[in-house]
C-alpha cells in the first residue's frame, strides 16, 4: 500500500511544488485513475464514502429531511451533497488532526471544515480537502465574512473593518492577537496557493 501511495504522489503537483518526488516508476492505470479523480472531487468523495459504508456494513446515509422531496434526482443530490459535506469536513479534521489551524483548539464539535473558495462559487472543488481549513466556530464567521483570511505563506491576515467595528476586548482575544500569527500546518492536503490567494483577493475585506 506504501508504494502505491508513492506511486500516486509522483503524480500530485502539490506535493511536486514541495519538492517530493514520490516513486520514479509507476503503472499507466495509475495516471488514468488520477486524472479520472483529481478533476472530479464531487464524484470521489461520493464513491469514496459509498465504498466505505459498503466495506464497514453501515447503514445507508440517513434520509430525514430529504424524505419531504420526491424520490428522484432532487433527493439523490441531495443525499449526495450531504455525503459530500461529510467527507470533505472528515477529510479536513483528519488532516488537522482535529485542531483549528490558528488557535489549537482540539473540542470536535466547536470545529469547521471552511472552505477557502466559497461553496457556491466553485463547484469542481467544493470537496477538495485542498480548499479548506480547519477554524474555531468564530473564526469560521471571520473567515466566511471576510474579516480575516490567511496568506499564501500561511499567515493569518485580519481586516482593518473588525477594528473598525469594535476595539473592545473581545476583538483583540479573539481577532487581533493572532494577525501574523502562522497557521498549523496539515499532515496532508496543504491548501493550495491559489485557493488562497482568491479568497485574499476576492473574500477578505482588507479596506473600510
Amino acid at each position: 500500500m506504501s508504494w502505491k501511495l508513492a506511486n500516486f504522489a509522483r503524480l500530485d503537483p502539490a506535493l511536486k511544488r514541495r519538492n517530493i518526488a514520490g516513486a520514479t516508476h509507476g503503472a499507466a492505470a495509475e495516471v488514468e485513475v488520477w486524472n479520472e479523480f483529481n478533476d472530479n472531487w464531487e464524484r470521489l468523495a461520493f464513491e469514496s464514502e459509498e465504498l466505505l459504508r459498503k466495506i464497514t456494513g453501515q447503514p445507508p446515509e440517513p434520509s430525514d429531511e430529504v424524505e419531504q422531496f420526491p424520490e428522484g434526482r432532487t433527493r439523490a443530490v441531495l443525499v449526495r451533497t450531504r455525503v459530500n459535506q461529510g467527507f470533505f469536513r472528515a477529510a479536513i479534521l483528519a488532516a488537522y488532526s482535529s485542531r483549528c489551524c490558528i488557535t489549537g483548539l482540539s473540542i470536535a464539535s466547536l470545529l469547521s471544515a471552511s472552505h477557502i473558495v466559497p461553496w457556491a462559487v466553485d463547484v469542481k472543488n467544493r470537496t477538495n480537502p485542498r480548499n479548506g481549513l480547519c477554524l474555531n466556530a468564530i473564526h469560521d464567521r471571520a473567515f466566511d465574512c471576510g474579516l480575516l483570511s490567511v496568506t499564501p505563506d500561511l499567515r493569518v491576515k485580519i481586516s482593518l473593518k473588525a477594528k473598525a467595528a469594535g476595539a473592545d476586548k473581545g476583538a483583540q482575544d479573539f481577532l487581533w492577537r493572532f494577525y501574523g500569527a502562522r497557521v498549523l500546518a496539515p499532515r496532508r492536503f496543504a491548501p493550495d496557493e491559489a485557493f488562497l490567494r482568491y479568497h485574499n483577493e476576492h473574500v477578505f475585506v482588507g479596506r473600510l
